[in-house]
């Protein structure tokens, strides 16, 4: 029947993933339209249980992989490349890493890079601190980082890892079910691999969505404060109109012509307002407290990675770090596809230090130039930032801006890098959702990719219309669950895998149980000495 109406379309799919996760959003949209206090509500339920009964979970799971990827990265299966021993990478360390940076944070480090550095120093997340303190002050930005550093790309790096060595070191299909063959075998191409691939397209298309709601929030405070655009539903549906319509422009361009020349334009126009910043900001606070910053997360990151708020009565952890990991796992299928798609011919060692440290290097960057001048105009009383923050998170890197000379020139251009940041994320997630929605055999159609641009910003549209910023979060909160599990699941898989092949034995050796004669004869001796 599926495959009847696939001919029908004229569409070329894996129609046992195509058409349940379309199925599966638009029943979403249809349902939240008419009933989005409802849907809402019911969602505010799931995240309020989710987070007291498996907050946990979230903890352990993300800081045991980063542990998991670092201990894979020194041992002597890191220099097993991603392709044939002698492949070589595609593209240069410097085109590599703005593909990187682009496609993944770009777009949250614009929204929270003022935001939460405030939030944190005028609200402290521990007790006994007393907000506006230096030490109120330290944690801000320790927290901060720790919410966007290493764990945050530890979620990026697991798929991305496991989906290139299976896709380019075994000529695996470049899908995530295609991580879970050692464990699946051939079943990993019928059903249960669908099924995984629809988690994986039903979670790009939430988190690429809360990206694109988060960003529109943002993007219309950007146009109130130059132009006195108002905030209504209307100009939200306006504005993610006009961006899908960008994207979709850029995806049907494909990845080298549409997606890299955008990634590229976008860190100088990124780097150009950092700049600015440092440059007329308190540049020797900054630096002072860059390096300061460093120390105090890398002493606070053993604790702080395994902290559960085990003895707070407080929903802080739900509201910001579980929010964040939830967010960062529901956009891993998509980063972990595109930056497994930009890293052929990178060993496992190079993968997990280029993917983990530069990206941590430059949000360290990042926040030590916007966090830290927010908290430096907050101490000065030049206006009142944190009552900003506080009302709307939205405004805060336009707010930021007023203290600053040329104010609105530095506000349009924020405006402007936020647009991009919009259209390489909504273009990058349709390129890799369609190519988790068909075989590699079938040519990639337009349409289809134009389809999945669309369909991001209507989920984006729906769900702000349907509770703005509480219903993203609570959408996203319910459902990085399963692909939380599946992170498990893959690291598991891969480390069987590389297991295998550092000692000789093929993908088919390792399905069928032949990979480890030596496990498999102790076995069989133990079996016999139990008869006995």
């Amino acid at each position: 029947m599926l495959e009847r109406l696939q001919r029908r379309l004229g569409l070329q799919i894996i129609p046992g993933v195509f058409f349940p996760s379309a199925g599966i959003a638009v029943l979403f949209v249809a349902l939240t339209v008419p009933f989005g206090d409802v849907v809402a509500n019911r969602f505010g339920l799931l995240t309020g249980w989710v987070a007291r009964n498996l907050g946990w979970f979230y903890i352990f799971a993300v800081s045991a992989l980063l542990i998991f990827l670092l201990g894979l990265a020194v041992s002597r299966y890191g220099n097993i490349r991603l392709g044939s021993d002698n492949s070589r990478p595609d593209y240069s360390n410097l085109t590599w890493f703005t593909m990187l940076f682009a496609a993944g944070i770009g777009t949250i480090l614009m929204f929270w890079g003022v935001a939460e550095p405030i939030s944190h120093f005028t609200q402290p997340p521990f007790e006994g601190v007393q907000p506006g303190s230096n030490q109120a002050a330290s944690d801000a930005m320790t927290v901060a980082l720790y919410h966007f550093g290493l764990h945050t790309w530890t979620i990026f790096a697991m798929p991305g890892l496991a989906i290139g060595y299976f896709a380019y070191r075994h000529n695996l299909p470049m899908r995530i079910s295609s991580v879970f063959y050692p464990i699946l075998g051939k079943r990993a191409f019928g059903p249960w691999g669908w099924a995984v691939d629809v988690v994986a397209v039903l979670g790009t298309l939430f988190g690429v969505a809360t990206s694109l709601g988060l960003g529109t929030l943002q993007l219309n405070s950007g146009l109130n404060f130059l132009f006195g655009v108002p905030s209504t539903g209307l100009v939200y549906v306006l504005l993610i109109a006009v961006i899908t319509g960008v994207a979709a422009t850029s995806v049907a361009l494909g990845l080298d012509k549409g997606v890299r020349r955008l990634s590229q334009l976008n860190i100088l126009l990124a780097m150009g307002l950092l700049a600015f910043v440092l440059i007329v900001g308190p540049s020797v606070f900054i630096a002072k407290g860059m390096v300061q910053g460093v120390g105090d997360y890398l002493d606070a990151l053993p604790w702080l990675s395994f902290w559960t708020e085990s003895f707070n009565e407080s929903d802080w952890q739900q509201q910001w770090t579980l929010f964040y990991w939830a967010w960062t796992i529901s956009w891993a299928p998509y980063i972990g596809i595109f930056i497994a798609r930009i890293s052929r011919g990178r060993t496992i060692r190079e993968f997990v230090i280029g993917v983990l440290f530069a990206p941590t290097a430059f949000t360290l960057v990042w926040f030590g130039v916007f966090g830290l001048s927010a908290i430096q105009v907050e101490l000065a009383g030049q206006i009142a930032l944190a009552d900003q923050v506080q009302r709307d998170p939205s405004v805060a890197i336009f707010a930021f801006l007023e203290a600053f000379p040329l104010a609105s020139l530095s506000s349009a251009l924020s405006v402007v890098i936020i647009v991009v940041f919009f259209t390489t994320s909504s273009d990058s997630a349709s390129l890799v959702i369609d190519m988790l929605t068909r075989r590699d055999d079938q040519p990639s159609l337009v349409r289809q990719r134009v389809f999945w641009a669309v369909a991001q910003g209507v989920i984006a549209a729906t769900l702000l219309l349907a509770g703005g910023l509480d219903a993203l979060q609570n959408i996203i909160t319910s459902l990085g669950l399963p692909f939380c599990i599946l992170l498990v699941i893959m690291a598991v898989a891969l480390f069987r895998a590389v297991r295998a092949d550092y000692r000789g034995y093929s993908m088919d050796e390792l399905v069928q149980g032949r990979a480890f004669p030596e496990v498999v004869a102790t076995s069989e001796i133990k079996q016999e000495n139990d008869h006995v």
